[in-house]
């Protein structure tokens, strides 16, 4: 997830260069999203690993 945040966050940056602001508010937005959705789930597998599944 991490990685398409990335790729669009470079979308949005060249689309940004060449004048594209459509372009590039869309991306910059989906990659805002993925990198929330990424974070949250990186933090649910923490708190997951570290109280249930922690191994004995």
């Amino acid at each position: 997830m991490l990685r398409w945040a990335v790729i669009f966050l470079v979308i949005a940056i060249i689309a940004g260069i060449f004048g594209f602001t459509g372009i590039s508010a869309a991306s910059a937005s989906i990659a805002k999203t993925i990198f929330y959705i990424f974070l949250v789930l990186c933090i649910l597998g923490f708190i997951l690993g570290y109280t249930i599944f922690k191994g004995k």
